[in-house]
């Protein structure tokens, strides 16, 4: 506390020896020493709280535990949470929320809100802990999918096994850099998948061996091309293709024709022979494509499919051609590949042209032949396992040919003709699948840790075996995402995958469904329509077991369903589906259904566990209480996390529809017991059903999330009427408990600071945290009737008040009990207790001020109710009393000190200083005042000032009293003492505000001492000086003056003129007045040779008119003395008794023309007259009469014979 530390005063450095109030204050911010925080106390283990016992005791317990249920549960269930890690292994803080992105991988806008929940019921405790790293519950198997289900007979797969080995035997193709070469590592895997033995593998690939080998063949589609030459005049070309293979040639044939570009329709360059029919490339099957009119950009989109004998050294080649005439190139072509040998095949390569004119114009020469557009060989060799798209650069058939542009293939080599049983069998489709579900079977037990998040990652040797088998089978990339849907799903519901995979694989069904959806054969489809609905149906039973299988506790289990219903949703929104499947139910009307299925069953599963039907009376209590527990806590999780990811996703309101079920089933679980218990209500069951009530109505808050329309139809509204005696009972009981915990609370309470950091003691704890647990119990209580919420609150407010009022009454009777040590003034417990009613005081008025009042409160919109707003002013009030009481019997043991030192500052003599005899006085508070700050907070401290000040005015004003006919130094000691105490109580605008200071008592003393301490004539002075301030507040009670006033510099006079009166008071019988005015210059020792006039006595007239002239010859320095005036005395004359007084007015000589300002003009005359009202002396004026007439000069005696004189003139007012 830092009020009154920091004194400068000059008296306190010449006289303290003692440790300074600022050298206490710089101390205690250093230490960093504090008031009481103005936040209500949780209680600890220092507090009365924590020494609870007996019958008051375990009540309060029972109510926080019901007020705390929840962090109750936290501390009672709370497992050690060691799986929540945070990046790279480290711990995740405790205190804030962690990086949710290092937990939610998957995260994405909607987790935000979801996660942010899941870390708060984590640090609340609502549900246990959020073990990001623990798996999630083991999901069931779907019908009918048993893992046995899968497992094929041992005779299908030795003939799996052989179909896989075949695949390995007779690989083509360019491996990929992810693909195993090596063919005995591929061998030794497919023995582990398919569990052989070294002789089976032996057997078998004997077997392979001897089998018959596949023939291949050469898919080509021949896309597009861009920016060919333009041949024609018109800046374009008619461009077509025209494709074969090339059979296979020696190395050293191939070194040979290097330089020259085989080519289908090759014309004989200048000065070149051809020697044989050898310089002819034989080509096989050769096809054309379609001539593109005009363009330089053609697209084709055609399909051809090439025999192959040679994989390793056939080429596919491919010229492109400017078509210059009309002859039908595919007609020749046809011929062509009627011929059957090379020598056949020579001759009509070098007719090709002629036999494609064969109708042409006559005599047709080599200047009408096609024009070369460029042309590629590509090997058969170099393409890759998994086929070639791709785009090729077009190349010259010559060093001389010029050509551009290039040309977009689609290649793949298969297989036909497979000499394998399942081939036999089966389609390639069943084949691939069945090959597949077998891989991802032993994958997937290689994959023990966190098998429940895997996401199809293959192997080496298995990718390289699917790759070889797919390709070989001629699937289509859509053919091949619907196998791999198909055995990922089935296998997902014999051991859980991971759903996101599962979603991507969706995807990939989507991107591929196009014009290849057109060829697939109806088992193909019938078999992707069962596995959606195989898959749907699984999922939906999932979704039945939703609070088993998907915890909001496990953020795993959370993820999980999340991409679960992205998979539902994908599902229903594929064009797949709504083509395979089109007469499924909407999506929406089947989760629904499940959900309410899986609600109804969970319920039940509660309702055995926990349900109290059947037991008598209160034992069916804890029961009822379990149950609606259960369901808050389930409603609550349904709303914060499965809500808004079914809404997002799935576009179901589950918690709607979970509400709905639950509240209903809730409402009729309770009905019976709950009238049963209230019919007999007895003081054992209130705590039960007040618990009961609490959580009902929070489940029934719960409703504010469902639609309006939805209101009308809830069984919940309308309970909270069965419970109202219950609730009246346990408030009535909270009242009597807190009453007797107060009691407690002081008996045990030492009135000993609790800590270092608080100047209050533990039964202030106590209180405070009494009244708070009740105000929490009010909050969560929420009665919605709002004449029963009225009538509730306002008897709360009543009790919180006088067990308010009561704590101080218990700590007055225990300090009063206490005795005083010999000689301490300051007790150290009284100023504790002073603390403790201060401390409460504010936690009361906190609290009050938090209570929720219904409407018919009354108030002002946004304050408070105006009945709590006058009880809350009464209680403070009260309060505030009850700590000035305390306060003064705190300083009653301060009075004798304090006369001491003011007596000792009286009887000093005048040789003495000032500082001097002040000193002991000031040294005495200064160490009082110590102790003080030490032990009273900010407030109470204050308090204790002002009432030391008030204290040490009445003492000085007694010493004054006892002190008559002293000299005036006496006077001037006490003046300045009382200044030296303005500064020590100011402290430099840390303490007491000068207003307050300067305020009641002070002013009486101040003026009292500044009078005495002041000369006869000085006294006189400010009589008139008080005059001139005096204002009057019945203006037109005594009437006006108009008088004019000016200084003629030249004649060194004072002229006044007398105009006018108006509105006198009537002082003779006839109701009117024989009025005249005296003017007079005052003070008179000022104007000593001034003496007074006066103007014509006026008969019968409240207004009389003067229009007289008066003149002072005075000197213009006396005029501008600060006292000099001229006063105006109203005076009716009587012709037989004394003139009576009728009024009067003064006019500051200072402020008049000539001599404030300077004359402007030649008649000072013409100026605007002064208007004066007419007033009588006040008592502020009377105060220096009173000085005066204790003095016995003669200039004093003279001025109050005087004054005396006008007063019996004046009469009755």
């Amino acid at each position: 506390m830092s009020t009154l530390l920091d004194i400068k005063s000059s008296v306190l450095r010449q006289v303290q020896r003692s440790q300074s109030f600022r050298r206490r204050a710089d101390e205690a911010v250093a230490s960093g020493a504090a008031g009481p925080s103005s936040s209500l106390p949780e209680g600890g283990p220092e507090t009365g709280v924590a020494r609870e016992d007996g019958e008051d005791g375990d009540f309060f317990s029972k109510m926080k535990m019901i007020l705390k249920k929840k962090e109750t549960r936290q501390r009672l269930g709370r497992l050690e949470v060691r799986g929540a890690v945070g990046p790279k292994g480290t711990a995740a803080p405790a205190a804030v929320y962690p990086d949710l992105s290092v937990y939610f991988p998957k995260a994405n806008s909607l987790w935000g809100p979801i996660a942010t929940f899941l870390w708060l019921a984590l640090d609340r405790g609502r549900w246990g802990v959020l073990h990001s790293s623990a798996p999630p519950p083991r999901e069931p198997l779907g019908p009918g999918h048993a893992a046995e289900n899968l497992m094929p007979t041992k005779k299908e797969m030795e003939m799996l096994f052989e179909e896989a080995l075949y695949t390995v035997c007779y690989r083509s193709g360019v491996a990929s850099p992810d693909h195993v070469v090596n063919e005995d590592e591929l061998f030794d895997y497919l023995q582990k998948v398919f569990g052989m033995s070294s002789s089976e593998l032996e057997a078998a690939l004997h077997r392979v061996k001897e089998a018959k080998p596949p023939a291949y063949s050469l898919k080509v589609t021949v896309v597009r091309a861009k920016n060919l030459l333009a041949k024609d005049a018109n800046g374009f070309s008619d461009p077509y293709c025209m494709l074969g293979i090339l059979i296979g040639q020696s190395p050293r044939e191939l070194g040979e024709k290097k330089e020259r570009k085989f080519s289908f329709r090759k014309r004989k360059e200048k000065g070149e022979k051809r020697n044989s029919a050898r310089d002819v490339l034989p080509a096989k099957y050769i096809q054309v494509t379609e001539v593109k009119n005009s363009t330089l950009n053609p697209v084709w989109n055609e399909h051809f499919l090439f025999e192959i004998d040679d994989a390793a050294n056939d080429q596919l080649h491919l010229d492109i051609w400017d078509h210059d005439d009309d002859v039908s190139v595919a007609e020749a072509c046809k011929k062509l590949n009627e011929v059957i040998g090379f020598k056949g095949m020579g001759r009509y390569f070098k007719q090709i042209v002629k036999s494609a004119r064969a109708n042409g114009t006559a005599g047709a020469s080599e200047d009408n032949a096609d024009d070369f557009l460029g042309c590629l060989n590509i090997p058969i060799r170099e393409i890759p396992v998994a086929g070639l798209d791709k785009w090729f650069k077009l190349e010259p058939r010559s060093s001389s040919s010029r050509v551009q542009g290039d040309c977009h293939l689609i290649l793949k080599l298969i297989t036909t003709q497979r000499d394998t049983s399942m081939s036999r069998r089966m389609s390639g489709f069943q084949v691939h699948g069945l090959l597949l579900s077998q891989l991802l079977q032993f994958e997937h037990g290689q994959d023990q840790p966190e098998a429940y998040g895997w996401k199809g990652e293959l192997s080496g040797p298995a990718v390289t075996i699917l790759c070889h088998h797919g390709t070989q089978m001629d699937l289509s990339a859509l053919q091949l995402a619907m196998i791999h849907w198909q055995a990922s799903s089935q296998h997902h519901q014999a051991c859980s995958l991971d759903y996101g995979y599962l979603l991507e694989l969706l995807g990939t069904i989507q991107e591929q469904w196009g014009e290849a959806a057109a060829q697939l054969p109806r088992e193909q489809e019938e078999s992707l329509a069962n596995s959606f609905i195989s898959f749907v149906e699984h999922a939906l039973l999932l979704l039945r077991q939703l609070r088993e299988l998907f915890p909001v506790t496990n953020s795993n289990a959370i993820s999980r369903l999340e991409f679960l219903l992205r998979c539902l949703s994908q599902i229903h929104s594929l064009q797949p589906f709504r083509m395979v499947c089109p007469f499924q139910n909407e999506l929406h009307v089947d989760i629904a259904t499940a959900l309410k299925k899986g609600t109804q069953d969970w319920y039940e599963r509660l309702q055995r566990s926990r349900s109290p039907l059947g037991k008598p009376g209160l034992e069916c209590l804890p029961g009822l209480i379990s149950l609606a527990d259960a369901v808050y806590d389930d409603l609550q999780a349904s709303h914060s996390v499965y809500g808004k990811l079914f809404v997002s996703i799935v576009k179901v309101d589950l918690f709607g529809i979970t509400y709905r079920q639950l509240e209903k089933m809730v409402a009729e679980e309770v009905q019976a017991p709950v009238e049963e218990l209230s019919a007999g209500l007895e003081l054992g069951s209130a705590p039960g059903l007040f618990e009961l009530y609490i959580t009902l109505a929070e489940i029934q808050r719960l409703r504010v999330y469902l639609p309006t329309k939805d209101s009308p139809a809830l069984a919940l509204p309308g309970f909270h009427t069965q419970f109202f005696p219950a609730i009246r009972l346990w408030l009535q009981t909270l009242r009597d408990k807190t009453r007797q915990r107060l009691q407690r609370a002081v008996d045990m309470d030492k009135l000993e600071p609790m800590d270092p950091s608080s100047k209050h003691s533990s039964s202030a704890a106590d209180a405070t945290l009494c009244f708070s647990q009740t105000q929490e119990l009010w909050a969560q209580l929420a009665w919605p009737e709002s004449a029963e919420a009225l009538d509730l609150v306002t008897q709360l407010t009543e009790d919180i008040c006088e067990a308010a009022l009561y704590y101080p009454e218990l700590l007055r009777k225990k300090v009063d009990a206490r005795p005083l040590a010999l000689g301490e003034a300051v007790s150290e417990p009284l100023c504790i207790a002073l603390n403790n009613v201060e401390h409460v005081r504010k936690a009361t008025g906190q609290v009050l001020r938090s209570l929720e009042w219904p409407e018919p409160g009354g108030g002002s919109p946004g304050g408070l109710p105006r009945a709590l707003k006058n009880r809350l002013l009464a209680m403070d009030e009260d309060l505030q009393r009850e700590a000035r009481n305390m306060i003064a019997h705190l300083t009653a043991k301060m009075v004798g000190d304090i006369k001491k030192y003011v007596q000792h500052i009286s009887l000093s003599p005048d040789s003495i200083q000032n500082e001097e005899a002040v000193a002991p006085l000031m040294k005495y508070l200064d160490d009082k005042l110590i102790l003080l700050s030490d032990s009273l907070v900010k407030e109470n401290l204050c308090r204790v000032l002002e009432a030391l000040w008030d204290l040490l005015l009445q003492v000085i004003l007694q010493a004054l009293g006892a002190n008559r006919d002293v000299s005036a130094e006496f006077y001037r000691r006490f003046y300045y003492t009382l200044e030296a105490l303005v500064d020590f109580f100011h402290a430099e605008g840390q303490g007491l505000p000068l207003e307050s200071l300067r305020d009641g008592h002070y002013k009486t003393l101040e003026e009292e001492l500044r009078l005495n301490k002041c000369s006869t004539n000085e006294c006189i002075e400010q009589y008139y000086l008080d005059k001139l301030k005096q204002r009057s507040m019945e203006q037109n009670k005594y009437g006006r003056l108009s008088v004019r006033c000016y200084y003629e510099a030249a004649e060194q006079r004072l002229a006044v003129e007398v105009l006018h009166a108006a509105d006198l008071i009537a002082l003779d019988a006839n109701g009117l007045s024989d009025p005249f005015v005296i003017v007079e210059l005052c003070p008179h020792h000022i104007f000593p040779l001034a003496r007074s006039q006066r103007t014509q006595v006026k008969a019968k007239t409240l207004h009389p008119v003067y229009d007289e002239l008066f003149h002072f010859s005075v000197p213009a320095e006396l005029c501008r003395h600060r006292a000099a005036c001229v006063v105006f005395t109203v005076m009716d004359h009587d012709w037989l008794s004394t003139n009576d007084f009728a009024g009067e007015a003064a006019l500051a000589l200072s402020s008049i023309s000539g001599l404030s300002r300077p004359q402007v003009g030649s008649s000072m005359r013409s100026m605007q007259p002064t208007t004066l009202h007419l007033r009588r002396p006040k008592a502020n004026v009377k105060s220096a009469l009173r000085m005066l007439e204790g003095r016995m000069d003669r200039e004093a005696q003279e001025f109050v014979k005087k004054l005396k004189e006008m007063e019996k003139s004046m009469g009755d007012d």
